[in-house]
């Protein structure tokens, strides 16, 4: 049995959402284990209209994927977002990519 969770990502693409919320701050992570139910993986992809998983949502507005989370990691719109969304404060900065 397989269990993917915020602790334990099935996925590099997880794992790597995960890292980067972790990186801005975000302490409270939710996550829905879409791998033990076939009709909530399929049922996400087209309440979005989006073909992969994981899926991020702030504040119950769908933002994307790995792809796109790693986007604005780098161009500094996902630390905005979370600071206009009241999830980070201004002052707090990712650590520095190595």
């Amino acid at each position: 049995m397989y269990v993917c969770t915020p602790d334990e990502p099935m996925c590099g693409f997880s794992r790597a959402v995960i890292q980067i919320l972790q990186m801005h701050g975000v302490d409270e992570i939710t996550g829905v284990d879409c791998l033990q139910d076939p009709e909530v993986r399929e049922g996400i992809k087209e309440y979005t209209d989006w073909p992969t998983i994981p899926q991020v949502y702030v504040k119950g507005e769908f933002i994307g994927g790995c792809d796109v989370m790693v986007q604005m990691h780098q161009s500094g719109e996902l630390h905005e977002l979370l600071v206009k969304e009241k999830l980070l404060d201004e002052e707090t900065n990712p650590e520095p990519e190595k």
